[in-house]
């Protein structure tokens, strides 16, 4: 027991890693560890180091300081070794290619090293069997994609780096991906961590979250905690919308919360607010904007004239229209 627990822990450790190109930092002193089994996704505003840090941990690229390490083995940079790449860990990229005009069942059985029916395992958990007898160039890009890291899944990694795996696909078809991705932690025992823009991707699928901004980590932590007690507004807007009260309007909305912290916003996110019938029960704001979105209903209203965003699961309402809102019970964050 004591050894497994050891192992779990240094699955994967990244040591003050730095790596400078000319345009300035990617990378500054960027430490994390990672745990067997637990995914990790990567999120923060283009440039801020996101893919040069996957690419750094897959052995891709050198690091000009700090060591990775992978289940207690340094990962060796491409300047130190003919091969670049570490056993053990695959990396899809957002530019990945699959050779032209040969069959996909040809693709595969070049970089395949399992018995058929452990890789007829894997094309069934990537939804591909029925594309094994077209050829590359008749494949849509998220046919593509699944195909491709397939063929990762092959080489039988324990550790598989996502770059960006759901960008430029239609909603059909990361649908189907996120379920492949899914399957693969699931049913094939394979640790992930994921660069994705969406938040809807990161907060339904990571076991935890790195915010980086600059080259720098800025927070990490669970997803509650990420979309729930963000360490600044940055980090607010990435994972979806949000409002920021002034002390005097946040007290107004929830008065028995007196020792709320001086000269910080409270940050609401628009289901943090409840739209009620009576007066008394909630306070009054103004319906600026209603706009809709299939399940629900998103409202700009107007308190105190401070823009704040409601959610509304059902009913319409008209700008200049009067509701009363009250604050859902939760632990208040400022900022």
């Amino acid at each position: 027991m004591k050894k497994a627990a050891s192992e779990s822990i240094n699955f994967l450790k990244v040591s003050s890693v730095s790596k400078k190109e000319e345009r300035g930092f990617e990378l500054k002193e960027v430490s994390f560890t990672q745990q067997r089994f637990r995914n990790i996704a990567i999120a923060g505003e283009t440039g801020s180091g996101k893919s040069t840090l996957m690419k750094i941990v897959a052995g891709l690229v050198q690091a000009d300081t700090g060591a990775v390490f992978f289940e207690g083995v340094r990962v060796k940079g491409p300047e130190e070794k003919l091969v670049a790449g570490h056993p053990g860990i695959a990396y899809l990229s957002q530019q990945f290619e699959l050779a032209s005009f040969l069959r996909v069942e040809q693709v595969l059985k070049y970089a395949n090293t399992l018995s058929s029916g452990e890789a007829a395992s894997i094309y069934e958990i990537c939804r591909i069997e029925h594309l094994l007898k077209r050829k590359t160039d008749q494949l849509s890009g998220g046919e593509r994609q699944r195909i491709a890291i397939a063929r990762l899944l092959i080489s039988s990694p324990k550790l598989l780096l996502l770059d960006e795996p759901y960008s430029n696909l239609d909603m059909v078809h990361k649908n189907v991906l996120k379920a492949v991705i899914h399957d693969i932690g699931e049913n094939l025992k394979i640790t992930c961590m994921m660069v994705s823009h969406d938040p809807h991707d990161s907060l339904s699928w990571a076991d935890e979250i790195l915010v980086m901004k600059a080259g720098q980590i800025l927070q990490q932590g669970s997803p509650e905690q990420i979309y729930q007690q963000p360490e600044s507004a940055y980090i607010a807007g990435l994972f979806g919308k949000y409002s920021l009260l002034s002390p005097a309007t946040a007290l107004k909305l929830s008065p028995a919360n007196r020792d709320q912290p001086k000269r910080k916003s409270l940050l609401l996110r628009p289901e943090a607010l409840k739209i009620v019938n009576a007066e008394n029960a909630g306070l009054q704001a103004e319906v600026k904007r209603s706009t809709f979105y299939g399940s629900f209903y998103e409202l700009e209203v107007l308190i105190d004239h401070e823009s704040v965003l409601v959610r509304a699961e059902s009913g319409i309402h008209t700008p200049g229209e009067s509701v009363y809102l009250q604050l859902q019970p939760r632990k208040l964050h400022y900022i």
